[in-house]
């Protein structure tokens, strides 16, 4: 019996790549006769007719399996969701704005096939603007130094999955989710392959800055303690200076007197201290919120059809 390759295709609003995303991917793998596929498109709530193009292509391909979410949940939703409903051997994640390059999946199977259980791709150089370009290399360089866990710099959601890796994470019951952590932290056999990431040819990126943002601090907040940490660190810190402030002060009041002679520098320790304060308090405050995420026990995202079910 032939293996299965799935491939996972989040889409949000994106009505102008659904069909030629389907369209490329079957041309990379005319030639692999020796597997069989399927394609999974997760629409997140599209608000344009990506819904309906998904739907076309899913009643002349019985292969393609279209699952409609709720509502827009979120990037990470979208590819779980995708994740889920997977069936095959292998699980590719190709996102729907086409900006990754499809003839790499052929490299990513070729890796699998030689016993890699994950294969990342590491995007090597990235076409937009410079701005963009320097946040992600600051981002990746920090959570690199302040991750518990080993993840790959500069790889994204695109790359390949054994089944056992993919059991693996869809058993984690977590719901602040950070696919390429889990990735990353299930372990097993893993190989890296470059390339470079295009911009995007139809349609407008759904991603705005603080979008990016709020999906940092999900690896931060997801993947590392360092963050609690320094805050211990700063304290033990601050505690130790101030204890020899206060000595050394004594001691020079002692002998030469109050030099102070006025309140400027204490005002200023007030609000450096108050500062130090609100933003450990604000660090808490972002752990305790994925606490309470998770205690909550919701549901990951809400499925409102799918079609082609197998």
């Amino acid at each position: 019996m032939k293996k299965t390759i799935s491939f996972g295709i989040p889409c949000f609003n994106e009505e102008l790549n659904v069909v030629p995303a389907y369209r490329e991917l079957k041309r990379v793998i005319a030639g692999a006769n020796k597997y069989s596929f399927e394609f999974i498109f997760v629409d997140n709530g599209s608000t344009d007719n990506t819904r309906e193009e998904i739907k076309k292509i899913a009643v002349k391909d019985k292969r393609v399996i279209g699952v409609f979410l709720s509502r827009n949940f979120g990037p990470e939703a979208s590819q779980q969701a995708a994740l889920d409903h997977t069936n095959g051997d292998a699980f590719i994640m190709y996102e729907g704005d086409m900006q990754d390059p499809p003839d790499l999946i052929l490299k990513f199977i070729k890796k699998w096939e030689e016993g890699y259980k994950v294969v990342v791709g590491v995007r090597n150089k990235i076409d937009d603007n410079p701005f963009m370009i320097l946040v992600r290399k600051a981002y990746y360089k920090i959570f690199k130094a302040i991750s518990n866990i080993d993840v790959p710099v500069n790889a994204g959601s695109f790359g390949l999955i054994d089944r056992k890796a993919a059991d693996a994470i869809k058993k984690m019951s977590e719901k602040y989710r950070f696919f390429r952590g889990l990735r990353a932290w299930v372990g097993f056999k893993t190989a890296q392959i470059p390339y470079e990431r295009k911009k995007r040819i139809r349609g407008e990126s759904s991603y705005t800055f603080f979008g990016y943002i709020k999906h940092a601090e999900r690896s931060f907040f997801g993947f590392s303690y360092l963050p609690l940490d320094m805050i211990i660190y700063g304290g033990v810190f601050l505690v130790v200076a101030s204890f020899a402030f206060i000595v050394g002060y004594l001691v020079w009041t002692f002998f030469y007197g109050n030099y102070i002679g006025g309140s400027v520098a204490i005002l200023l320790s007030i609000i450096f201290l108050g500062g130090v304060q609100l933003l450990a308090v604000s660090i808490i405050g972002k752990y305790i919120q994925v606490i309470v995420e998770e205690t909550k026990s919701r549901p990951v995202y809400v499925v409102d059809e799918i079609i082609n079910k197998k």
